[in-house]
């Protein structure tokens, strides 16, 4: 029984789905802002704060559990625990928002606007 269970599979292989995740997070982190649909970006959002969560630690550990969840990418690693960690040093979490942009015309899925605040 799926009890309590509320990560989304978005009709992935567990595999598909972790790499999608980590492409997400390391384009969001990137980027600071992406766009993607609706159920990508609410499936990846907690990704996302929990990394940013770990930059606010800062210490070898944090680096070490942000290198496993996005790859071998030590650029993506430094700008997370440079910059992106200390710029929410005094929040206590909603580093991202979704803001919607409406349909897709090719097959009308919800767009949305995944960003750091």
């Amino acid at each position: 029984m799926r009890h309590r269970r509320t990560r989304n599979k978005l009709s992935r292989s567990a595999s598909h789905r972790k790499a999608l995740f980590m492409n997400l997070s390391r384009e969001v982190l990137q980027h600071e802002r992406i766009q993607t649909t609706e159920a990508k970006a609410k499936a990846v959002k907690p990704e996302v704060e929990k990394l940013i969560t770990l930059a606010k630690r800062g210490d070898q550990h944090a680096r070490r559990q942000a290198m496993s969840q996005l790859g071998q990418d030590k650029f993506i690693v430094y700008k997370l625990f440079a910059e992106i960690g200390p710029r929410y040093e005094d929040r206590q979490g909603g580093y991202t928002r979704i803001l919607k942009l409406g349909p897709r015309k090719s097959d009308a899925t919800e767009m949305v606007l995944l960003e750091l605040v």
